[in-house]
């Protein structure tokens, strides 16, 4: 079976209101509504709104990078899935490494995350992965299957159908380092190993992105491996060449029966 790519570009804590204005303008200027992939940008959230509406005329749709649990309550500073879901976006990342490393999220709290984006109707992208300690130590399967398994407990199988995944080595985001794309497929095949040992519903269906310092010159290596089904890219994304070469691998790709 062979799934749509997706790209999704992380923005992080990056932007302005004329700065986006001019990127996104630049990026749908040339990514047309007949693209065979799915794509997809995650601004901060002051400029959600605003990045929806420029993103009206094309194809790209509208996500977020956090959330946090209920619809509304006194939890001064954080923004709900029904918030997202009310101003446009249809994504939404959780469990990025950055919040379960800088902010303590715990595995049971980006559980809880992910059912409160599914309960708001937007679709999760769950982010899962190991540092570089834990890779030395040939920790990574263990850390990654310690992660999958804590939002299986809180949704169950049939809704864990609906999330994407992304797998993102810590020891590879903002560092300029890459995972190749051979042990980037090693891991992509033992998440969905995984998948399938733990009988969640339609795993062959559910996608698995990778992040990780992915740039022009490496997506159409990483893409073409069986088990990656796109990419979650950060530094790239926020320049509109470079975004838009990494969409262009993608539908090279998909045009030829990957």
């Amino acid at each position: 079976m062979t799934n749509r790519l997706f790209i999704a570009g992380n923005w992080k804590m990056h932007g302005s209101l004329q700065k986006n204005a001019a990127l996104i303008t630049d990026i749908t200027s040339k990514i047309t509504r007949e693209l065979p992939v799915d794509v997809a940008i995650m601004p901060p959230f002051p400029y959600l709104a605003a990045a929806a509406l420029l993103l009206k005329p094309s194809s790209i749709q509208l996500g977020a990078q956090n959330l946090y649990l209920g619809q509304e309550g006194a939890f001064t500073g954080e923004v709900s899935g029904a918030m997202l879901h009310d101003v446009g976006c249809r994504y939404v990342i959780v469990g990025h490494s950055e919040r379960r490393t800088l902010f303590h999220e715990s595995p049971e709290l980006v559980g809880n995350k992910v059912k409160a984006a599914l309960d708001a109707k937007l679709i999760p992208i769950l982010c899962v992965g190991e540092t570089q300690q834990e890779r030395a130590t040939s920790q990574t399967e263990v850390v990654i299957a310690l992660q999958l398994q804590a939002v299986l407990d809180v949704i169950g199988g049939q809704r864990f159908a609906e999330l994407i995944v992304a797998y993102e080595p810590v020891w590879a985001i903002g560092t300029g380092l890459s995972a190749t794309p051979e042990q980037a497929e090693t891991t992509h095949a033992f998440i969905r190993g995984w998948l399938i040992k733990n009988q969640v519903a339609e795993m062959q269906g559910i996608r698995i992105l990778y992040g990780g310092s992915v740039k022009p010159e490496n997506a159409k290596a990483l893409f073409a491996m069986p088990t990656i089904d796109g990419g979650l890219i950060g530094g790239a994304s926020l320049n509109a060449d470079a975004f838009i070469a990494i969409c262009q691998a993608a539908c090279a790709l998909q045009a030829a029966g990957k």
